[in-house]
């Protein structure tokens, strides 16, 4: 068992941030635990595009613009003006100033300011095309320099501690809902630990490989979602999952995420005949219309014409030694499987990528479980209502990490909770599970999962197929569940449980709104004026 002030379950931009501003009183005790053998490896690490901050002729206000009109009239103002007004100094403060991030500048030594989809002005910060991968080993190794934070790798997160949950006293039933930390599996040793806290942050990233195709990277799977809803947590905006509209379609690479810079660079959207189609779509905004028109078009375009991909041109728009410095990632993975993008076009498909829902918080990053805080992907500030406007992903768990650092911080000093003792929290219980777990079971049913979503609660959603997704995921649910309830844990059969539960809440968000809406599109939505019938 272990005793400490602040539990930060994931170690990516928004839980390292909140971990080093927490760092800052050194009697203060911090433990990350991430899933991973490497802290590095997280969602942060993947995102390539680049960060929001303020361009030459930018304003806080032009930003909530863009972010308000991209969220399709479900954006919260308020957390549109907080990310606007204090995201660009502390980028500047904590990446630049304290983690030392290089960002790219031009020859004069001036930052390079890119500009993405929906954007109406040049403001995206980025090293490359591998700006988060550099954003998290900035962030960490500042973090690792902090004597009072703990690092726990290989440590998976079962369930979060609560009471009246997991409580002795019977009393407790009566008591609003309060987290004290979580169960922890030791993947090195086999072994569940109770991790006890005064406070907890999840900041454990979004619903992850729930989908077939998808760029989320192996290992995320919901699992901080799932972990909230079962503890009691508001869960909101769960519909709104965003589907990434360029992915490379390429054996070896699927998945494998072609940024949205590279439109924003000039490139075009073509048939595999090589004819431009989004003017059709969106003759304002064209190849830089938001997210969902682009991947619904490249959908539409596919299922009508029987096109297994549509293709990406940026060697028509851009030098090719200027295409090699500015996406040297996505140069050097598409030419390991044959495609030269600084020469010729991407073979691209859309894929699930980021979940604009999550546990609801307030602009502290409060869920309504008193002690505990959700930050980065796995949370709903209301920043990204229907869908997200693109590279604000990196900023908000920027913002929110060290939010949630700065309130959690007023209350340990000013009235810290107290924490149970070990002896009033039950340890996890093995006793009578007698079944092996068997890989092949969890991989079948993982990739069943990932099916009935792509199909049923896809792109393009209706009431007959979320009612199908949601019957085949119940029963699949109750299977598992079994499953567990008989095996010994494991990584796999922990994330199996998660993904399941995750699947649930997106399919029946998604069938109970029945209005389209940004990235939640339905094509049986029926309005009468302003009233759903």
């Amino acid at each position: 068992m272990l005793k400490t002030d602040v539990l930060i379950i994931g170690s990516g931009i928004a839980g390292a941030s909140a971990a080093l501003q927490l760092a800052q009183d050194p009697k203060r005790r911090i433990t990350i635990i991430t899933r991973a053998p490497d802290p590095h490896e997280s969602n942060t690490s993947y995102a390539q595009g680049g960060i929001i901050s303020r361009g030459l002729d930018d304003s806080a206000d032009l930003l909530v613009e863009d972010i308000l009109a991209a969220g399709a009239g479900a954006s919260l103002p308020e957390a549109a003006h907080i990310l606007a007004e204090e995201g660009p100094l502390l980028l500047q403060k904590i990446l630049i100033e304290h983690a030392g991030i290089e960002f790219d500048r031009s020859q004069s030594g001036q930052l390079e300011w890119g500009q993405e989809a929906a954007h109406s002005r040049r403001r995206i910060l980025h090293v490359g095309d591998g700006t988060g991968a550099a954003i998290s080993r900035g962030l960490i190794a500042v973090v690792r320099q902090k004597p009072n934070i703990e690092w726990f790798a290989n440590a998976t997160a079962v369930d979060l501690i609560t009471y009246p949950h997991h409580s002795r006293n019977p009393l407790d039933t009566y008591e609003p809902i309060r987290c004290y930390g979580a169960y922890v599996f030791d993947r090195n040793k086999g072994a569940i630990h109770r991790t006890l806290a005064s406070t907890t942050i999840l900041a454990t990233g979004g619903i992850g490989r729930i989908y077939r195709n998808t760029t989320n990277p192996p290992g995320a799977r919901g699992d901080g979602l799932a972990m909230a809803s079962r503890a009691g947590a508001r869960i909101i905006n769960a519909e709104y999952v965003q589907f990434h509209p360029t992915a490379l379609a390429e054996p070896g690479a699927e998945g494998f995420l072609i940024s949205e810079a590279v439109r924003g660079e000039g490139g075009i959207l073509l048939t595999p005949g090589g004819q431009p189609f989004m003017e059709k779509y969106s003759p304002e905004w064209k190849d830089l219309a938001p997210r969902d028109v682009v991947a619904r078009a490249i959908h539409t375009e596919m299922l009508e014409n029987n096109y297994s991909y549509v293709l990406l041109d940026i060697a028509s728009h851009m030098p090719a030694d200027a295409i090699r410095q500015r996406f040297p990632n996505i140069y050097a993975t598409c030419m390991k499987v044959g495609i030269d993008i600084s020469h010729g076009p991407i073979p691209v498909v859309p894929a699930a990528h980021y979940f604009c829902g999550g546990a609801a918080v307030d602009e502290w990053g409060r869920t309504n479980i008193a002690n505990l805080y959700a930050v980065g992907e796995v949370s709903a500030t209301g920043l990204h209502g229907a869908n997200r406007l693109a590279s604000t992903s990196l900023l908000e768990g920027l913002v929110w990490g060290h939010r949630s650092a700065k309130h959690i911080e007023q209350r340990l000093d000013e009235n810290p909770p107290s924490v149970p003792r070990g002896e009033d929290i039950p340890p996890w219980d093995e006793s009578g599970l007698t079944d092996d777990r068997d890989p092949a079971l969890i991989q079948g049913d993982m990739q069943t999962i990932q099916n009935i979503m792509w199909h049923y609660v896809g792109l393009v959603r209706s009431g007959d197929r979320l009612a199908r997704a949601i019957r085949e995921l119940r029963h699949l649910q109750n299977e598992i569940e079994t499953f567990y309830r008989t095996t010994k844990l494991s990584d796999g059969l922990i994330g199996l449980r998660n993904a399941v539960e995750a699947a649930l809440i997106v399919a029946q968000a998604a069938q109970h709104n029945r209005q389209s809406r940004g990235c939640h599109y339905r094509q049986d939505s029926v309005t009468v004026g302003d009233r759903l019938i």
